[in-house]
Parts: structure tokens; C-alpha cells; sequence
């Protein structure tokens, strides 16, 4: 299953259909790892061009596998191949990120041998390259058969960047082979009920009825397919009745648990999912402002909530850098605010697996001081008693545990209030989950009242 629910076929698509198919998910891959764009945008633009969804979902299973093993299988065709192939040309390159379209298939997907890799060499002269055919077909061949080269190099063999696991040794020892696994993991589909309008319950019912089996999690509203399924050919899509939302991101409004008829600040709010869960949780009589920088994701957000209308409660979105507080803020105080910050997304590796070759550690000092900036601005917006959560997807302590630690050392009226063990690991300054735990992603809260 695609990580947005799409479902991916079991067998491929006929010769040539099956051919130019591999050639897009080789294309998708040029886009990510060589030219540096975002997963998400590119497949965006590429899959609308596939008519049938079980094409769709084929590519997009191929780029994941491809994406999430990068590291391992250049390791592998660096040992089976006597010199790189040529690079000269755009095509050049669609044609040598074949060779890891073809890898994940055998590999990651456990496609039938013999149609990957004949509709991987198909590709390979689709593209007028019949003159590496032959090498195709020889590589390919030879990883069906015996062992393939294993590296010294436990980054390597898992395919994440040195730097992030030299972190992840300092900062979760013992958990490393874990967090590693469930990064490599295909992510698992979670929902949300568009509670109390539509109670998780009947959701489930209607389901099952549809033949979908799901299960509860941690959090109150959720539900996760135990099957592969569209979200959107569910019953009860087209009513706004659930959205997609992983357990740790739904989590992170119970963590904040505003009252009903609070006053809400949700300042870093694309995509949407917590403001749906802020609004249904404040009620007719409560209030929630969003805020998010970029105008397009911001009207993702509108639409979310127009499509959902998950509650009587004012809502407003806005336009800004919510640490801009003189830019946008009215001067009256907020009950509650959460603050899902900008943050590295190592928590969330197996959803977005493009961020192992976009990230770089120099990125995480700039992050956390956009973190801190946040933080700083914000909480002086609560009134007393009211509450703060600091959020993140990240499971560095840098941007956590420790971010919140110099919070409170800096900020003589903010007090840390604990949370429930269902909320993570404790840090000793907010809760850690790691990715998988509960099926969840990784993901850190505090929760940090104005006294």
C-alpha cells in the first residue's frame, strides 16, 4: 500500500504499458535524488497521468521501496557493475535510476522476477538505449540469484545518512536497530473520525460492512486498515466523515486537550489534520485561529475544514509567521496554542523516505533556532493557566527534550505539565515516540502551562 492508501497492484501492467511505467518511477527518482525536489510535489504532478490507480500505485510503490534502500542498492550495483554507467544526457539519467526501479521490485516489492525485470529492460529501450540491454538484463538476473554484497557500514545496509545515525546512537541507545527497522517499514494507513459528528464506532461498522477491516489505536479517534483499501473509496468519504491522519500527529491534540469554548491558537497548521481535531474538540462555542507561512498549504487547510465542518466553532486561517506575533495578533490572549514547529521530520522517514538525501545535518542548528524564536514569541500570547504544546515529528533530542530544556531554564513562567506514559517515552521534558511505536510515527511532546 502507497503511504497515502493507495493500494499497488500485485502483478505488473502488460509489456509496454509496464515499460513506461517503470520509465515514470524513473523519472520520479531523477526528480528526488538528483535534482533535489520534494517526493510529494513531484508525484503530484506525475501520477493525475495515469488513468488506472493500480499504475498509480505501482509507481508509487517502486519510488518509495527505491527511496527508503537507496543507500543499499548503489552499494550493491557499485560492487556488480565494473564502472558507473554514462551520465551524459537527461535520458542518461532516467536510464541509470532504472537499475534501483528494478532493484526494488526484486527486492522490497518481491515483484515476480521475471516481469520486472523484463519490463525494467523493456524500459531500458523504450528509452532508446537498447545498447544496455544486455547489461540490464544481467544485473537484474544476477540479483535473483544468491547473495547480494552486504556492507560493513550498518548506514549503509539500512540506506541512512551517517550523520542522522551517529545521532540516533547518541541520542537512543539501544533503540537504534528499531527506529532504523521501522523507518524501512511501510507505513501503515491511519484515519481519523470525524468525532462527535461521526464516532469512531460506527465508522469501523460501516466498514466492515463495506468489507474493510480496521482496529482502534492510542488515540481516541482513530483507526487503522488492516487491509489495502483507497481511503477515498471508503464509505463515508465523500460526507467528511474521517481524514487521513497518522496516531502520533492525532495525538498531539489530546495531548493539548483544549476545553470546550477555548480560544485556540494553531500556529504552524497545514496541513490540517490537529485544526479538524482543535475544532472538534473546542466545540459551537469555542475558537481556533490557524496560521501557516505558505498560502497554498494554508488553503489545503481551508479546504479540509470546509470539507470535513467538523464543529460549529468560529475558525479562522491566516497568512503568517506566527513569530511574527505584531504582524497578525490582536492582542486578545489564547487558552491554548499548539505549536506543531518546523522541525527535521526524522520521525516520519518511512512516510516521507526523500528526506534521507534532503536533509543534512547542518540543517538541524537553523531548525532549532526557528524553534526556540517560536517558542519564544508564542507563549507570552497564553493567558495564565493557559497551556502550550510543543510539538514535533522529529525523534532528535536536539530539537526536543533539549529544546524545551533551555525553554524552562529561560522562561521563569512556564512550567512543564506532565503527560500520560500513552504520549511516549519520558524525556524528562515531554514524551518521545519512536517511530512505530503503537504503528504511530515518531513523534515528541510538552505541554507547558503559563503560570
Amino acid at each position: 500500500m502507497s503511504a497515502d492508501g493507495r493500494a499497488h497492484p500485485a502483478a505488473p501492467a502488460p509489456t509496454r504499458a509496464g515499460a513506461a511505467l517503470r520509465a515514470e518511477a524513473a523519472r520520479v527518482l531523477v526528480a528526488v535524488l538528483d535534482d533535489g525536489r520534494s517526493l510529494k510535489t513531484v508525484l503530484a504532478e506525475v501520477l493525475p497521468r495515469w488513468n488506472d490507480p493500480r499504475d498509480r500505485g505501482l509507481i508509487e510503490a517502486i519510488v518509495f521501496a527505491a527511496l527508503r534502500h537507496e543507500r543499499r542498492y548503489a552499494f550493491v550495483l557499485s560492487r556488480w557493475l565494473s564502472r558507473p554507467l554514462p551520465v551524459v544526457s537527461a535520458k542518461d539519467r532516467v536510464v541509470a535510476r532504472l537499475l534501483l526501479v528494478g532493484l526494488s521490485q526484486l527486492d522490497a516489492l518481491g515483484l515476480a522476477p521475471h516481469a520486472a525485470v523484463g519490463a525494467t529492460v523493456d524500459a531500458v529501450k523504450l528509452l532508446g538505449r537498447e545498447g544496455l540491454a544486455g547489461l540490464f538484463n544481467a544485473v537484474l538476473r544476477k540479483a535473483t540469484r544468491g547473495a547480494w554484497p552486504v556492507s560493513t557500514s550498518p548506514a549503509i545496509q539500512t540506506s541512512h545518512p551517517d550523520w542522522l545515525l551517529a545521532r540516533l546512537e547518541v541520542d537512543w541507545p539501544g533503540r537504534v536497530e528499531a527506529i532504523l527497522a521501522a523507518n524501512n517499514a511501510e507505513a501503515p494507513v491511519w484515519l481519523r473520525a470525524n468525532a462527535p459528528r461521526v464516532p469512531r464506532e460506527a465508522l469501523a461498522r460501516r466498514w466492515a460492512d463495506a468489507g474493510v477491516a480496521s482496529e482502534p489505536g492510542v488515540a481516541a479517534d482513530s483507526l487503522r486498515l488492516l487491509e489495502r483499501a483507497n481511503p477515498a473509496l471508503l464509505p463515508g468519504y465523500d460526507e467528511g466523515a474521517f481524514h487521513v491522519q497518522d496516531l502520533a500527529a492525532q495525538l498531539a491534540v489530546e495531548a493539548l486537550a483544549p476545553a470546550p469554548g477555548a480560544r485556540v491558537l494553531d500556529a504552524c497548521a497545514a496541513p490540517g489534520g490537529k485544526t479538524l481535531g482543535l475544532l472538534a474538540a473546542v466545540g459551537a462555542a469555542g475558537e481556533v485561529l490557524a496560521l501557516d507561512v505558505d498560502a497554498r498549504r494554508l488553503e489545503r487547510v481551508r479546504s479540509l475544514v470546509a470539507w470535513a465542518q467538523p464543529s460549529g466553532a468560529h475558525f479562522e486561517a491566516r497568512v503568517a509567521d506566527a513569530a511574527n506575533v505584531p504582524a497578525w495578533h490582536d492582542g486578545s490572549p489564547f487558552d491554548a496554542i499548539l505549536v506543531d514547529s518546523p522541525c527535521s521530520a526524522t520521525g516520519i522517514l518511512r512516510r516521507q523516505p526523500d528526506i534521507k538525501s534532503h536533509r543534512r545535518e547542518t540543517d538541524i542548528g537553523p531548525l532549532a533556532a526557528t524553534q526556540g524564536r517560536l517558542l519564544d514569541a508564542l507563549f507570552p500570547l497564553l493567558r495564565p493557566g493557559g497551556r502550550l504544546l510543543y510539538a514535533t515529528c522529529s525523534v532528535l533530542r536536539e530539537e526536543n527534550d533539549a529544546q524545551v530544556a533551555a525553554f524552562l531554564a529561560r522562561t521563569p513562567a512556564a512550567r512543564l505539565v506532565p503527560l500520560e506514559a500513552r504520549f511516549g517515552l519520558d524525556t524528562g521534558h515531554g514524551r518521545q515516540r519512536l517511530p512505530g511505536d503503537d504503528g504511530g510515527d515518531g513523534f515528541f511532546y510538552a505541554l507547558i502551562e503559563r503560570a
